[in-house]
């Protein structure tokens, strides 16, 4: 006899719950409204792979929604390469050769990198090039104004930063196409 009350509380709490997870509770019912699908850009970029569909799912089956067409990014317009000389200053101790690695980095203002170019074991003077196919994502155009940076890292892993390895800054912003640009490494603040 005490299983029942269990049960029925049990029911009712399966009821309470299936009734309040509705989103028909938070929305009235307009007759005649038909389903639509998603816009799925905003959770996978353009270009991302497409799920495949599960054996017995293709895209012809009556009742399944045609695949989505083949979006393509648009193509960031970019200028012309930064060409420079990245030089040590006198009396910075360059790191151990072969394990150094330098970065030179391109940003606009305080954003995230545009174009890095990693250049293995540099001699300096070094001189360098930074443009369009230094990107870090292919839809962001190499579009000035730029300031660039350097920075000589001894360990080649780009995320630490060790005690000896040295950066610098261009002087001034610069336009794609600029060159003659100088870098000047020195001791990290």
């Amino acid at each position: 006899m005490r299983a029942l009350p269990a049960t029925t509380a049990i029911a009712f709490t399966i009821c309470m719950m299936a009734g309040s997870g509705c989103h028909r509770n938070l929305e009235p019912y307009v007759p005649g409204e038909t389903a639509s699908q998603p816009d799925l850009r905003k959770i996978f970029p353009p270009g991302a792979a497409l799920a495949e569909r599960p054996a017995g799912q293709a895209s012809g089956e009556p009742g399944l929604p045609p695949p989505p067409a083949e979006e393509t990014a648009p193509a960031a317009t970019s200028g012309p390469p930064v060409r420079g000389r990245v030089e040590l200053a006198p009396g910075a101790a360059s790191p151990a050769a072969g394990q150094a690695i330098l970065f030179v980095i391109a940003r606009r203002g305080s954003g995230p990198p545009i174009a890095v170019k990693r250049i293995q074991a540099p001699v300096f003077p070094l001189d360098f090039e930074i443009g369009a196919d230094d990107r870090m994502i292919a839809t962001v155009a190499f579009a000035g104004p730029l300031e660039l940076a350097a920075r000589l890292d001894g360990d080649g892993n780009a995320s630490t930063r060790s005690p000896g390895d040295l950066q610098g800054v261009a002087s001034a912003t610069v336009e794609p196409g600029a060159e003659g640009v100088t870098i000047v490494l020195g001791e990290a603040p």
